[in-house]
């Protein structure tokens, strides 16, 4: 019994070992790289900042410039709260796509290493220099708005289905109307979506293709269906990475370039409040999105199921 003992205590060490080994590249790299502008940005929020011609020169004004985000700038809270509104709009639906699309490519069919590919490609095309030269595309721009002007005019969510007939047909199946409300606006959003969605795949992807098959075996000789086999077998396998995509979701959204409160702070930072009250809205950012991941992980986390 004691050498039992010793040998789980053991293995526990080691794998305690190799989590702060795997994450000792980006400890060494925070230190080295972030952790001094990390400190220079909080040191900006309490202080203004001055330009001159030796460098600039920073005055010490406590909360003033949190003062000033908060209750003085109108526009701040208000962008902030619709961020946030946004973001519970739209991260359930980037997972819930992610993660039937993760199914189906798991499936075994002609081409699936070529729809894989063309899944992925949204991630490439939602770098940032990808963004900015589609930003500074204005006939691509000026076309888009041209197509969204006449597809607006029509009432048309592509080529399918009109907006009328898509309510229609979830009305027919009975679904509340705060329900068919959430799915029709999330329609409209199906290329964003689709755009934030290449990385989740692959990690739902990951995780199906590590579950042992025999699992599903023993299941179908008990007489499980397709649907049991679901519940009882793939989702809790994958709940711990349902985690893990949505902190990443959070935080992919919230700091994607083309956010709205992103250019507003950016803005603000080189021509309007000044670069004590940009980098003060920064902070505030930063401490929301923070205890937002707190609070989301913290209460999802207890319903994840971790095989041994």
């Amino acid at each position: 019994m004691s050498r039992k003992r010793r040998s789980r205590l053991s293995l526990r060490t080691r794998e305690a070992i190799n989590g702060h080994l795997f994450t000792l590249p980006f400890v060494i790299g925070f230190i080295l790289m972030f952790l001094f502008p990390f400190i220079q940005s909080m040191m900006f929020s309490l202080s203004k900042l001055e330009i001159s011609s030796q460098g600039y020169t920073l005055t010490w004004t406590g909360l003033e410039n949190y003062h000033n985000a908060l209750f003085i700038n109108a526009e701040y809270p208000r962008l902030l709260l619709e961020t946030a509104v946004q973001m519970l709009r739209d991260v359930p639906l980037i997972l819930v796509f992610s993660f039937f699309a993760s199914i189906l490519l798991n499936q075994q069919f002609k081409g699936r290493l070529f729809a894989r590919v063309v899944f992925f490609l949204p991630v490439i095309l939602s770098a940032d220099i990808i963004l900015r030269m589609e930003s500074a595309d204005y006939i691509s721009a000026f076309l888009d708005a041209s197509l969204a002007e006449e597809a607006a005019s029509q009432g048309t969510l592509g080529t399918i289905f009109s907006r009328g007939q898509l309510v229609s047909l979830l009305m027919y199946m009975k679904l509340p109307q705060q329900l068919v409300t959430y799915i029709v606006t999330g329609s409209e959003q199906i290329a964003t979506i689709i755009r934030s969605s290449g990385v989740q795949i692959l990690i739902f992807l990951a995780g199906l293709q590590s579950i042992s098959p025999s699992l599903f075996e023993v299941a179908k000789i008990e007489g499980a269906t397709g649907w049991e086999c679901f519940w009882m077998i793939t989702f809790p396998m994958l709940s711990p990475l349902i985690v893990t995509n949505i902190v990443y979701s959070i935080i992919d959204f919230f700091t994607i370039p083309s956010n709205p409160l992103v250019d507003f702070i950016e803005s603000n930072m080189f021509g309007g409040a000044g670069y004590g009250v940009a980098m003060a809205m920064s902070w505030l950012y930063f401490v929301f999105i923070a205890l937002f991941l707190l609070l989301t992980a913290g209460l999802i986390s207890r319903r994840v199921v971790y095989m041994e």
